[in-house]
């Protein structure tokens, strides 16, 4: 490869994090001691349980499950994963804000992280004093510190509350003064994770700005979690896919893309859902979707202008009488594109199985891929509603073009979008 004649910032070497559920020690007190002796002898734990290549294992939870990674200095490296994939925790064990269960990990340069709004600050400390106290942290002297005081607080565009406690900011302000302290203090090392989405679309534009001339020509490292795959392509030359605490992908950025989208959305005429992780929003016992069909597809690809004619199995343990749906519809890049609600309800019967057969309208979309999110809710007496179940980016489907179709030229959504309305008619 190319890059084995450049320095390395990071070298991950079989890392492994283990987190227990629900209790601190093993068990007796004789299993931990066993335990801590052989940990220290650098042998196998005599008390770990078989089957370490699931991630659940009795009380064990592998957050991390033997990560290989290389990062060069200079690069700037995209992770990108499903929630609960590994991002966060590869994100802490880099930051030290967490040791590592097993492996090594080896760090070449001064690291400023910014992994949750308001990460390493102190809330009764003052704008200016968290920058000062963040400097003396990665080592820098007060002078150095107060050489770049101008820059950092000209580009968080808080300038008039850089004196004021920062248990007063707002998240927005947070992010700005925290990502301004990152970006500008002496470091070769920047991480950040998905923290930019509380920025207004303005800053945000400004922080992949800075991010960029960073790695080019700063000579800086960058590591950038996010699910916006618009600005992974904006910012990353490479790009790294987890999955279940493990990397399933390390290379090209819209390769990865590729990856990510095929690892977490499922694509073919029959989908089993009942087992698939669902966010907290959508974490409702009562109410589970089992299966999704297509029934005019058997191969996820649909033609412009068609229809999708679909159907949903859900198990309900109560009756509910009226029942509402709404589809999420997004590109491939993970950017919205439209939402679809269905014009009625319908009835939900405990302990049978409900079979909700629907046609979605998607006629209109060009061709490229997409992801469906379904949404199964109900109305609460306030006027607002109630999350029965759902699941976020759950099928892939894409739509091909026809002869014809815009005057037989590629449509180019860069430019014109993931919708295409009636043809242009001329009149007298």
């Amino acid at each position: 490869m190319e890059n084995t004649n450049r320095e390395i910032a990071i070298k991950m070497t079989g890392v492994k994090k283990k987190y227990r559920l629900g209790q601190i020690g093993g068990g007796t007190l004789q299993a931990d001691l066993q335990s801590w002796w052989a940990k220290l002898r650098g042998k196998e734990d005599p008390n770990s349980k078989i089957g370490q290549e699931q991630r659940l294992v009795g009380q064990t939870f592998m957050a991390l499950n033997g990560i290989d990674l290389t990062i060069y200095k200079g690069e700037a490296v995209g992770i990108i994963g499903t929630n609960g994939a590994g991002k966060s925790t590869l994100l802490k064990l880099l930051s030290r804000v967490t040791a590592p269960t097993e492996g090594e990990i080896d760090i070449y340069g001064r690291i400023a992280s910014m992994l949750e709004v308001g990460t390493g600050f102190s809330p009764e400390m003052t704008g200016r004093e968290n920058v000062y106290m963040n400097g003396a942290i990665l080592g820098m002297t007060k002078a150095e510190i107060d050489a770049k005081m101008e820059d950092i607080i000209e580009f968080s565009e808080v300038r008039d509350f850089i004196d004021t406690p920062v248990k007063r900011y707002s998240s927005g302000m947070y992010v700005k003064l925290a990502f301004s302290v990152a970006a500008h203090l002496d470091s070769e090392i920047m991480i950040m994770d998905e923290v930019l989405a509380v920025g207004d679309m303005a800053f945000q534009r400004k922080c992949l700005t800075k991010m960029k001339e960073a790695a080019t020509q700063q000579g800086r490292t960058v590591l950038y979690v996010s699910h916006n795959m618009n600005t992974i392509r904006q910012l990353c030359e490479r790009c790294i896919v987890l999955d279940k605490g493990r990397v399933i992908f390390e290379g090209d950025v819209e390769e990865a893309i590729g990856v990510y989208l095929g690892s977490h959305s499922k694509s073919g005429s029959f989908l089993s859902l009942e087992t698939l992780p669902r966010d907290q929003e959508f974490n409702n016992p009562s109410v589970n979707m089992t299966a999704f069909s297509i029934h005019n597809s058997e191969d996820s690809i649909f033609t412009v202008g068609s229809t999708m004619d679909c159907s949903f199995v859900i198990n309900s343990s109560c009756n509910i009488e009226k029942t509402y749906c709404r589809i999420i519809i997004k590109s491939a890049d993970g950017l919205p594109v439209t939402m679809t609600t269905a014009s009625d309800s319908f009835p939900l019967r405990s302990d049978s199985k409900n079979t909700i057969k629907m046609r979605v309208d998607i006629s209109s979309l060009v061709p490229g891929r997409y992801t469906i999110s379904p949404v199964f809710y109900e109305l609460n007496e306030f006027g607002g509603y109630n999350n029965l179940d759902g699941l976020k980016e759950m099928y892939c489907f894409e739509v091909a073009t026809v002869p014809g179709f815009n005057n037989n030229m590629e449509w180019q959504t860069n430019f014109w979008g993931h919708f295409c309305v009636n043809p242009i008619q001329f009149v007298e």
